[in-house]
């Protein structure tokens, strides 16, 4: 399994008034983590979608086991979990980075479609991208 691991510091307008991290932030979080282990994998979201592919959220989940404060440095380390006909799915998980303690985890599921947001398979519609993502399969 290969994964990607990105940092980011949480400034103070990610927090609420408890002084926490507010909750959508960590879907954000995924985010950068998605993006960033696609450009490892040579793959940049821009390149993906100048080539007719786009992958829009159609499901995910957070589960919030200790919360992030102010100046913290999380550590997101996506993996890809499924990769089915028109669908891939990831698993997340987002540290302290410092101690390593396990904050959140979570999923995300795309639908695999072209620019009109229509399903596509992504084997038919570029290969070499199709094989990249299954060889970094968990």
């Amino acid at each position: 399994m290969v994964e990607n691991k990105t940092t980011v510091r949480v400034i103070y307008a990610d927090t609420d008034a408890m002084g926490v991290v507010y909750h959508t932030n960590y879907i954000k979080w995924f985010e950068v983590g998605r993006c960033e282990l696609l450009r490892s994998m040579g793959y940049p979201y821009a390149q993906m979608e100048g080539n007719g592919v786009m992958l829009p959220v159609i499901e995910c989940n957070c589960k919030y086991i200790l919360p992030a404060v102010y100046d913290d440095l999380l550590e997101i380390t996506p993996r890809i979990t499924e990769v089915k006909g028109a669908t891939i799915t990831l698993d997340y998980e987002i540290r302290r980075k410092d101690t390593q303690e396990l904050l959140v985890t979570g999923w995300t599921k795309h639908a695999i479609t072209d620019l009109k947001f229509k399903p596509i398979r992504l084997r038919n519609k570029n290969r070499e991208l199709y094989d990249s993502l299954m060889q970094y399969k968990k």
